[in-house]
């Protein structure tokens, strides 16, 4: 990988990383996308101690820094470091597996290979490896699912803190419906969850998320046993599933006769909630997706993942404009990507698909503003604004010839950033920042 790695020393007093600038002002799935952004074709974020101090038209921004060290970045656009809101690190050797549905995907590919994780070791080349391969694409910020194993998450954890990473992470839990080495229990998911909040949880940069598999693999013990735990610790994050084949619905209802549909299980052990987020959410019944609004939780749209194990098209429009939170993921490894760009291709695509093509600017604020929101990290990371913490990544518009050649011809930032959105990849990331440190940089 033709990267150099920066990370370990500490940033300088205050930094001014000059290019084109891009940041939110609205959400554009709300409000007109005219008057949700704001772009410089000359301009300027000013960093220091880990925030963002400044932002804006570069003189300006010069004028009122003079004491700040210049980093130039010609014509390259800075904009909020991507937020992956779904993933499953312990997947990411498996990525890009072939030919299954989910369930049967699940029992081929993805037990198989998060059975390894009980080796810390493993767990720790893994980890690092994820996270190189994130941050290479431009990924500051990651909410993933670990293995059942509780050094799995220590293994993540660890890895972010040592990079000053944000990061939202939890053991899975499963006690049903999985090959025995990757079941606990009902009270073993709750006291191992429960240590791990206390070593983790609002340490540094890091956040806790309780994370219960799916139903299929929770039995009511269990889903009651987490849903206690989440009441004792509110300022978690409760990630799982919902809704992701037509098929896992069916087992849902069989498993649980008396819900009144999928959310309806999560509901009934206390498993729903503001800082709830639901994976897929593609086959949402009208009551539930009407829920989600009521309750103020969050969803997570798996474009590559969704296209890839077939599972069907996420109505975007009609949540994200319904007011329900929507964050952007990769879901690696069911993901075929480890790239926000890549994702947001595909939620173009089935936006396509759906009669309801998403504007650039949509694309964009799904991948940081909209998936930091879905985190509840909005007041943290997200977008380019004062008082943010500084996790950046600087995007190249014309990183290939294909690419370039189309920018050249673009009329605004929308026309040329396009481009790079539909045919980039970690060419298009030419450095990354995080918490006020350039840790990655093309040579």
């Amino acid at each position: 990988m033709d990267w150099t790695r920066v990370g370990g020393a500490d940033a300088v007093d205050k930094q001014l990383l000059a290019g084109q600038t891009l940041s939110f002002t609205g959400n554009p799935f709300l409000e007109p996308v005219e008057t949700c952004a704001r772009h410089e074709r000359d301009g300027a974020v000013v960093v220091s101690d880990g925030r963002i101090l400044d932002v804006g038209e570069r003189r300006a921004v010069q004028a009122r820094h003079a004491d700040a060290e210049v980093r130039s970045y010609g014509s390259a656009l800075i904009v909020p470091g991507f937020v992956d809101a779904h993933a499953h690190y312990p997947q990411t050797a498996i990525i890009a597996s072939w030919g299954s549905r989910l369930k049967e995907w699940l029992e081929k590919y993805a037990f198989p290979e998060e059975a390894k994780m009980r080796d810390p070791g493993y767990a720790r080349s893994i980890a690092e490896r994820y996270l190189d391969l994130t941050l290479a694409n431009g990924t500051t910020t990651v909410c993933s699912y670990c293995s059942v194993h509780e050094g799995s998450a220590d293994a993540l954890f660890a890895e972010a803190e040592r990079r000053r990473l944000r990061l939202v992470a939890g053991k899975t839990c499963m006690d049903r419906n999985a090959p025995e080495m990757l079941l606990d229990s009902a009270q073993s998911s709750y006291e191992q969850s429960k240590e791990l909040i206390g070593r983790w949880h609002g340490r540094g940069r890091l956040s806790y998320a309780i994370t219960p598999r799916f139903a299929p693999t929770s039995t009511p013990e269990q889903m009651e046993a987490l849903g206690a735990l989440w009441k004792e610790h509110p300022d978690c994050l409760m990630q799982t599933h919902l809704s992701e084949q037509v098929e896992e619905i069916a087992w849902v209802r069989r498993l649980f006769p008396d819900a009144r549909d999928y959310l309806d299980v999560y509901e009934s052990f206390g498993l729903a909630g503001p800082n709830a987020l639901y994976g897929h959410a593609i086959h949402l019944e009208p009551r539930e997706a009407a829920r989600i609004r009521e309750i103020g939780a969050a969803v997570a749209h798996c474009p590559t993942s969704n296209t890839f194990i077939g599972s069907g098209l996420f109505d975007l429009d009609g949540l994200a404009v319904g007011g329900v939170r929507v964050g952007l993921a990769t879901d690696t490894g069911g993901g075929s990507s480890f790239s926000m760009l890549r994702t947001m291709a595909a939620c173009y695509e089935i936006g396509q698909l759906r009669g309801a093509a998403a504007h650039p600017c949509q694309l964009l604020w799904l991948a940081t503003m909209g998936s930091a929101a879905a985190l509840g990290l909005s007041s943290c990371i997200g977008n380019l604004e004062p008082g943010l913490e500084a996790d950046l990544a600087v995007l190249d518009l014309r990183s290939t010839e294909a690419v370039a050649q189309r920018a050249e011809h673009a009329e605004d930032i929308w026309e040329e950033l396009f481009p790079t959105i539909m045919m980039g990849d970690d060419r298009a990331v030419v450095s990354v920042w995080a918490d006020g440190r350039e840790i990655r940089k093309r040579p």
